[in-house]
């Protein structure tokens, strides 16, 4: 159980994958964890999947998963649904989860006509904290507040366990605990309040998608953060430059970066019109 209360399912996850592109690439294993806030039994869920495309060398080096192991495996869009079903209105957590794992899931689903939409949710990752506060390994922040050792590491299953014992050795471990980032600012007691308090110490209230391709300025202004209009205005350069702004929503940018994209060349557009 963890230390502080749930007042909503809380669903930890892993994924598998093809290669690190969370565009391009497929999903090959997903398990699922979730810890229901009435207190009742953990329930799990876990699947090979064939990814319908080719795995890379050097994702194969990592997870040991070849084309055999998913040959006769269902595709994403058979199970989509059971996924979707299994996740319901849970919160979502995990390892490096709110740079690759969720924004992975969210393309699967988006490429099976299923929308999953992660405003509502609340995103615990277990890195953003250890790397805040401990920077390593998964297998280090194991042995450094359970003190057990990493088996079978990038087994999916495996890797959803041993994340659950992070965090509930960080909820323990840094209970009472002020955080002081490098510019002298304090969040008191950010992992011993709610799971508000603890999301909200895993976001990064500047970037405004998953992949952090769009951010907000100092002024608040969403602005692009990469290419040649890094830190320029999303809104006025999608509204002045239609040929970028077409390319972006031609190209191998997530479904969340296009969809604010849009909306912001619109609201743009409205006020200048």
């Amino acid at each position: 159980m963890l230390p502080i209360p749930l007042d909503r399912d809380l669903v930890f996850f892993d994924i598998e994958s093809t290669g690190l592109n969370v565009i391009r690439d497929r999903i090959m294993q997903i398990a699922l964890i979730k810890l229901p806030a009435d207190g009742g039994p953990r329930q799990e869920l876990e699947m090979l999947v064939n990814p319908g495309v080719l795995i890379s060398e050097e994702a194969y080096a990592v997870h040991g998963i070849g084309p055999k192991d998913v040959a006769n495996k269902p595709s994403f869009g058979q199970v989509a649904q059971e996924i979707f079903d299994f996740i319901g209105d849970a919160d979502l957590a995990g390892y490096n989860s709110n740079r690759f794992d969720v924004p992975m899931l969210m393309e699967e689903f988006a490429r099976n006509g299923i929308e999953f939409d992660i405003n509502k949710r609340r995103l615990i990752d277990a890195q953003r904290i250890f790397y805040r506060m401990e920077p390593r390994t998964l297998g280090a922040a194991l042995k450094f507040y359970t003190g057990q050792k990493m088996e079978n590491a990038h087994d999916a299953l495996a890797d959803v366990q041993a994340t659950i014992d992070v965090f509930e050795g960080q909820l323990k471990y840094y209970a009472g605990q002020n955080y002081e980032d490098a510019d002298g600012n304090v969040i008191e007691k950010p992992l011993s309040q709610d799971m508000d308090a603890v999301a909200k110490f895993c976001r990064d209230d500047r970037s405004l998608d998953v992949t952090n391709r769009l951010k907000l300025n100092e002024q608040g202004v969403a602005v692009f953060n990469f290419g040649k209009y890094q830190g320029k205005p999303v809104g006025e350069v999608c509204a002045t430059d239609p040929g970028f702004y077409n390319w972006i929503l031609n190209k191998d940018f997530t479904q969340q970066v296009k969809q604010m994209v849009r909306k912001y060349t619109e609201e743009f557009k409205r006020r200048h019109s």
